[in-house]
């Protein structure tokens, strides 16, 4: 993983973090909220098997997230991030949900690329508690993680 110096942002997780940092704090918090209300529902092949996602210990609250490679007719490099929080718990839901839009849709080497400390960079530290970025940060970290076996599993 790299710092947010030493390489240029995806154009989704760019465009997430300018619309946080268009905000007041107040606001940041509201659209924290928007996002844990879109978060992408699981494809209907993991429905019911949840249980072979994995469980982000970082969160406070029960998170579980996978990330596939090339599956689903997607070009063998395309990374999808799937994830699953509870409702009552909208400020990881809504973590989740902003890496699942902004990771999903990526390439590999750009998964890879996002910095470790993209949540610092999206203007929610004085909002919500250090332990609830570290769960965020712990998120991306298990993400590009999971890209990285994937990878080296499809490698001969």
């Amino acid at each position: 993983m790299t710092d947010s110096t030493d390489v240029p942002l995806p154009a989704t997780l760019a465009e997430i973090r300018d619309d946080f940092l268009a905000l007041g704090q107040k606001d940041r918090l509201q659209l924290l909220l928007e996002f844990s209300n879109e978060l992408p529902a699981l494809p209907e092949r993991l429905q019911g098997h949840e249980d072979e996602l994995e469980r982000v210990e970082e969160c406070q609250s029960p998170v579980f997230i996978t990330v596939t490679v090339g599956e689903d007719g997607d070009a063998p490099d395309v990374v999808r991030m799937h994830a699953t929080a509870p409702r009552e718990a909208p400020t990881t839901r809504g973590f989740a949900s902003i890496l699942a839009q902004g990771l999903s849709g990526l390439t590999v080497s750009q998964a890879l690329a996002v910095p470790a400390d993209y949540p610092l960079t999206i203007g929610l530290s004085e909002a919500v508690s250090p332990l609830r970025i570290r769960g965020m940060v712990g998120m991306l970290g298990r993400v590009q993680r999971q890209v990285r076996a994937a990878v080296s599993s499809t490698r001969p």
